[in-house]
């Protein structure tokens, strides 16, 4: 039977989960505990103010040549929940002047997923949940961007292939550069049940 209904997959490779048509929101303590809601809902599009807590600077030595791009002082380093972070940026008239499709290059450190529990933190939540996350925060990085940059993720086996997918959906596959492998140890591991992985 045929279909006047558009379809829905337009021939794009898709990654699907559980809610991804919502969005997250913390519920405040820290631990990892979400709540899923429409993405259209009014404490998604809540603003938070930004507070600076601490300025680093360091003079520029005078013997620095003249060819060399002057230092900046407009890098930023953001700890807590990155949501609210990023919309300050992207939407708060003092920084999106100064950021928004300007930023050159954006590094994420996201959870790796690896089942662990930690004393800040759990490194155990559903992939649901890590999807949306990873594919809210790069929505949002996306707005800062300048056409030049670079959006590097630090991840581990666990979730890079995943990983992955999203950012071809949200930044586009032609994108995509490489793949860095770091070995963090250089000397021969017998302790892996299993195959052994580039530690």
């Amino acid at each position: 039977m045929a279909s006047n209904s558009t379809p829905r997959h337009q021939g794009r490779l898709e990654l699907t989960w559980t809610d991804k048509d919502k969005t997250l929101l913390s519920t405040g303590d820290g631990k990892y505990d979400y709540t899923f809601v429409d993405p259209t809902g009014y404490r998604v599009s809540e603003v938070r103010l930004l507070h600076e807590i601490e300025r680093v600077e360091a003079p520029t030595p005078d013997n620095r040549p003249e060819e060399l791009p002057q230092p900046t002082t407009d890098n930023l380093l953001i700890t807590g929940d990155a949501m609210h972070a990023l919309d300050a940026l992207a939407k708060i008239p003092t920084y999106s002047e100064k950021y928004a499709g300007k930023v050159k290059l954006v590094y994420i450190d996201p959870p790796f997923n690896t089942g662990q529990a930690f004393t800040q933190y759990e490194d155990n939540i559903t992939h649901s949940i890590w999807l949306t996350l990873l594919r809210d925060r790069i929505r949002q990085i996306r707005l800062l961007l300048a056409k030049d940059a670079s959006v590097w993720v630090h991840l581990d086996h666990m979730e890079s292939h995943r990983c992955r997918v999203v950012l071809d959906e949200e930044l586009g596959e032609n994108n995509f550069v490489a793949e860095v492998a770091w070995q963090k140890a250089d000397s021969p591991r017998n302790d892996t049940r299993l195959l052994s992985t580039s530690q």
